[in-house]
């Protein structure tokens, strides 16, 4: 049987609780373990990178994240790979999304994410616990000076499918969308997901694909948990994660990932 060699984490709703925060003691000892044993850990999420490191302040620049769905990827405090939207292609998706009334939308760049100040404040709130640089601006179709790979959109929940639906059909193969969770929707370049990023990651270290292990919830976990030789969906994950997975385990509020973790260290 392989050996695990890389743990990939979603965060939301997956390594996270809904107080929106994890085991820290139990975490530190489980870190100690993974660089005992040369375990690489990786955080994987939709979220902003600047975001994503405040929740690991003693040991972020020794971490791994692949951000904003596989964009944006970081290695000890290093810049591995970083995705690109052209302008034109920014524009034209700008003009699709100005006929959903009910779709509010972030673009994320490397330097920060921007929302039109003409928003409503609930939604710009709502977007700045997962994008810490967040800058309100007049227009999205003036932000020019940053290199922009997604946008974020937040949709009623009960309407997210029939929205994604719409979108792909609308969209083409310009960009992809992938539910990630709580009324969310992320418009990621087409084959920039976590898989891809977590390649790029392996390549660095010379680590097959059956010797990761990966953890997710929602639709944006999708090729990871399938890419993944050791895949595991969230006891409250949406149904098609747990299809895609190799295993179900307990949910985010019963510390799931860090017990499974714990179990992998202890066959490593």
């Amino acid at each position: 049987m392989n050996k695990v060699k890389m743990i990939a984490v979603d965060m939301d709703g997956t390594f996270l609780n809904s107080q929106n925060d994890y085991d820290r003691a139990m975490f530190q000892e489980l870190y100690q373990k993974m660089q005992e044993q040369g375990v690489k850990f990786v955080v994987a999420s939709g979220n902003q990178y600047y975001q994503l490191k405040s929740f690991f302040p003693e040991i972020e620049k020794e971490l791994s994240f692949v951000a904003e769905n596989g964009a944006y990827i970081v290695h000890e405090d290093k810049e591995v790979a970083c995705g690109k939207i052209e302008l034109e292609t920014i524009h034209e998706i700008l003009d699709i999304l100005g006929k959903y009334d009910e779709v509010h939308t972030i673009l994320c760049g490397r330097d920060s994410a921007y929302v039109n100040k003409r928003e409503p404040q609930e939604f710009i709130d709502h977007g700045s616990i997962y994008y810490y640089r967040l800058k309100k601006v007049d227009d999205l179709y003036k932000v020019d000076q940053d290199t922009l790979f997604k946008f974020a959109l937040t949709v009623p929940v009960e309407k997210v499918e029939e929205i994604l639906d719409s979108l792909n059909k609308e969209l083409g193969d310009k960009i992809t969308p992938v539910s990630s969770g709580h009324g969310d929707i992320d418009l990621i370049i087409p084959g920039v997901h976590k898989a891809n990023g977590l390649t790029k990651l392996q390549e660095l270290w010379g680590i097959k694909a059956e010797e990761v292990a990966a953890f997710g919830d929602s639709g944006n976990d999708l090729e990871m948990l399938k890419h993944a030789g050791f895949s595991y969906a969230m006891g409250n994950a949406h149904p098609k994660i747990k299809e895609a997975a190799k295993e179900i385990i307990a949910t985010n509020n019963e510390n799931g990932v860090l017990k499974q973790i714990a179990l992998l260290l202890e066959e490593g």
